[in-house]
């Protein structure tokens, strides 16, 4: 059973920085895409950013620049290093994993949500 541990969420000063990181365990196959998506109170959850297993980056314009996204490959490892933080950041922050197979095909993992807040 996939199991996607998320750490790193907090409190923040506007202008700080954070580091979300997010541990995939019982994969099967092998890992593609890993990806950081938030939801704010009352609104749909977006996509932050994702890293593809060939290292393509893609990130929410509202992110570009202040965001990096990584993945440590033997580790299983997402991270996501967020600098210069707004309070429009604030959200709960989940770690989605995408694998494929042979023999159970392709899976979409969630971890459990980490809280960022962003305030003085």
């Amino acid at each position: 059973q996939v199991h996607l541990v998320e750490s790193g969420g907090g409190l923040v000063q506007p202008g700080g920085s954070l580091r979300l990181s997010c541990t995939a365990s019982g994969i099967i196959g092998y890992i593609n895409t890993m990806a950081w998506y938030r939801q704010a109170p009352s609104k749909e959850r977006e996509l932050v950013a994702s890293i593809t297993s060939g290292g393509s980056e893609m990130y929410a314009n509202s992110v570009k620049g202040r965001f990096t996204i990584s993945r440590d490959n033997a580790m299983n490892t997402v991270h996501l290093q967020m600098n210069s933080l707004k309070p429009e950041d604030t959200a709960v922050y989940y770690c989605n994993v995408g694998s494929w197979s042979p023999v159970v095909g392709s899976k979409s993992a969630w971890g459990q949500g980490t809280q960022v807040t962003v305030a003085s």
